[in-house]
């Protein structure tokens, strides 16, 4: 072959530039993950860690140790089982054969224990009836890399250690790694990186080997800084906390868990795996606000969401009432330090970053759903038993988020109110949005009518007006019964694509007395809306699809044009239950319980929205995280759903009105929270609900 062009002429000694990267997710969905916020460990099933992808141990979102690879008798461990044991913490159980080993049967088992505190426990057990002398070596390796570069598979070389104490020391971009030894290895070959060990294992009898590896970051340089060499465009960015330098971490430092020890004990024993897994998961993603450390909250998930995303920790604490407000006030405090307090349009408003909005509309800010979020958490929240010294301190912060909101639709040269944009002050106007404002605009006026602060009337106007303009611009009617749009541009034209979204106008909020908001849309028109969600093109059985299956655009691993996301079906669920259309609520709670058990009742934040087949298994997207706060709080809020729990604690009065047919079975919670005393609930498989435990200043009601 001869080429037909002359090669372009360098410079002499110009290098040949590489061509770039292409940055995508690394794969993670089949690793068992341990969660400890800021801690984390990433393992495959073997227990091997060699550095593949996001295989390692990891704090305050960097990698401390990439490599950990165990060696016995001069060969690897034949591992036959590698299983979480809890969101934090896995185990790895293999066998070693050793040269003249007679027969099929091992002799010698290995078990390791690994936690996501960087703790790893190696134990050898003999069964041996002659005494052992066991050769062990440890492979140990890192590079230091942030979190969000290893995410996007763009991992840092490999460091060179050095002996330090009873382990090694690796050094570089501003941290320290160490990894420590007890019992002290009997050899250390810093330039390969490993560990060895001569044990005597007696007959029947054991030796373990505990490695503890931490991170220590350098003063000269502060915590996150890039690693040499590597453009920090590049990176992603990923929240993740901060907390100087590192220690071990113990059970005893991290965040006490904001929620009540609740169970579930269901006919469907499926469910009883998906809510106690999904407390687990929430529990490994606690942490605290290091401005004042008693206030807790959820991170958004790993590995793109580890620290603080203010939209999905609202989420997961108005989610998580039922079991408790302890959640709530802690998020809400942490977030009132966040809120814009200079004068201004944006005065009141949470911060948040932007996000992708799928094909057909352009992108959203976390911060908007945020800020409208805040009132109706507090407002609920007080509902469900919150002090009214914590309200009374968090009302000012709610109320300059409804400042923000009546600043934000004022249309100064009409007169006229306008639709809340997002997110800029030009549009787009979202359908999800106008349905967070209104419910926002309702429960707040509420709130402040109970304070005895000025307000309310002008946001039950506001609200009224809404609706009124709602039903007549969003609504498209067609020969189907119509349907809403998913958004209008700043000249009113609507986009007219059927999406999860349109799950929100479902979501009305708790009132005084147990009551329900109104919602957005008229009966008729829920009706219509609940038909939409449980047909085919929406339902995929495992799930709502983000965008309908008939609708241009679709595509079943869109993250927000066909993929099934987690918490947007379980609002559905909850909403056409509350709405009484509980053949479509329960179509989707079942839905998600079918998808749970291909997930180890560990749901990721979203899977592909493929049709259902009688043999398939849901497919997790490669962007989304595992374990998710919202996926996880969806699950338990969908599950309390189908008893209908419908508190005002400030009036000293509850009401249980479960799912009629009882979809799911009979089923009964127990150590649940209403007026911040333990409740309890058992549901027949007719759907008739019993109170067994409340307290004693609460009326019961229907």
């Amino acid at each position: 072959m001869v080429p037909t062009t002359q090669p372009a002429l360098r410079p002499p000694g110009e290098r040949r530039r590489a061509p770039s990267r292409i940055l995508q997710p690394q794969p993670f969905h089949s690793a068992l993950i341990c969660v400890a916020l800021p801690a984390l460990a990433v393992s495959p099933a073997s227990g091997q860690l060699t550095g593949e992808g996001l295989e390692g141990y990891y704090r305050d979102g960097r990698r401390i140790l990439s490599h950990c690879e165990v060696r016995a008798a001069g060969g690897e461990p034949l591992v036959v089982q590698g299983r979480l044991t809890g969101a934090d913490r896995a185990r790895f159980v293999g066998t070693i054969r050793r040269t003249g080993d007679r027969g099929p049967d091992p002799e010698i088992r290995m078990e390791r224990l690994r936690t996501a505190d960087g703790i790893e426990r190696i134990t050898f057990r003999s069964s041996s009836a002659q005494p052992v002398r066991l050769p062990v070596e440890v492979r140990l390796g890192t590079d230091l890399a942030e979190l969000g570069a290893v995410a996007a598979g763009i991992p840092g070389p490999e460091l060179r250690p050095a002996v330090h104490g009873s382990g090694l020391r690796w050094s570089g971009a501003g941290a320290h790694a160490v990894v420590t030894a007890v019992p002290s290895p009997q050899d250390a070959l810093a330039s390969a990186g490993l560990l060895r060990w001569e044990l005597d294992l007696p007959p029947g009898g054991q030796r373990t080997i505990e490695l503890r590896a931490v991170l220590q970051h350098d003063p000269a340089q502060p915590p996150g800084a890039p690693y040499p060499g590597r453009p920090r465009q590049l990176v992603p960015s990923i929240p993740s906390p901060r907390t100087g330098p590192a220690v071990p971490r113990s059970r005893g430092d991290r965040p006490p868990c904001p929620w009540s020890p609740a169970q579930l004990e269901c006919e469907d024993q499926r469910a009883d795996a998906l809510f106690a897994g999904s407390l687990d998961d929430l529990r490994g993603l606690l942490l605290r606000d290091l401005n004042a450390p008693t206030d807790v909250y959820v991170a958004g998930g790993f590995p793109w969401r580890c620290g603080l995303a203010p939209a999905e920790a609202l989420w997961t604490a108005r989610m998580l009432l039922p079991l408790g407000t302890r959640l709530a006030a802690g998020t809400l405090r942490t977030l009132a330090r966040t809120q814009q307090a200079m004068p201004g349009r944006d005065f009141g408003r949470i911060p948040g970053t932007l996000r992708d909005a799928g094909p057909h509309c352009p992108a959203s800010c976390t911060g908007v759903e945020a800020t409208l979020l805040f009132p109706v958490l507090l407002a609920e929240a007080r509902r469900w038993g919150l002090p009214e010294r914590d309200t009374e301190r968090l009302l000012p912060a709610a109320e300059r988020c409804l400042t923000w909101l009546r600043t934000a639709t004022a249309a100064p040269t009409t007169g006229r109110w306008s639709y809340v944009p997002d997110p800029a002050p030009d549009g787009p106007y979202r359908c999800e949005t106008q349905a967070h404002a209104h419910r926002a605009a309702l429960l707040g006026a509420d709130l402040l009518d109970a304070s005895g602060r000025p307000g309310a009337a002008e946001l039950r106007d506001w609200a009224a007006d809404l609706r009124a303009r709602f039903r007549s611009d969003f609504w498209l009617e067609d020969r189907a019964g119509g349907r809403p749009a998913a958004l209008l541009f700043r000249d009113g034209r609507p986009l007219p694509h059927l999406g999860s979204t349109a799950a929100h106008l479902l979501d009305t909020g708790l009132l005084g007395g147990g009551s329900l908001a109104p919602g957005l849309l008229d009966r008729v028109r829920t009706g219509q809306l609940a038909r939409l969600l449980g047909g085919p093109a929406m339902d995929s059985g495992w799930g709502l699809r983000g965008l309908g299956a008939k609708e241009s655009g679709f595509n079943p691993f869109g993250h927000r044009s066909g993929a099934v996301r987690v918490h947007e079906t379980a609002i559905a669920a909850a909403g056409l239950a509350a709405a009484g259309h509980e053949k479509e609520a329960g179509a989707l709670t079942r839905g998600i319980l079918d998808a749970a058990a291909g997930f180890g009742h560990r749901l990721p934040e979203m899977y592909a929205g493929e049709q259902r087949t009688a043999d398939g298994v849901p497919v997790p997207h490669p962007a989304a995280c595992r374990p998710a706060a919202v996926a996880a709080a969806g699950a338990v809020q969908m599950l309390i759903a189908q008893a209908g729990i419908r508190p005002d604690a400030p009036a000293g009065t509850v009401a249980v009105r479960p799912l009629a047919g009882a979809p799911l079975g009979a089923m009964q919670f127990t150590d649940l929270r209403v007026a911040e005393e333990p409740f309890a609930v058992r549901i027949s498989r007719l759907g008739m609900g019993v109170v067994e435990a409340a307290a004693d200043r609460l009326q019961l009601g229907s």
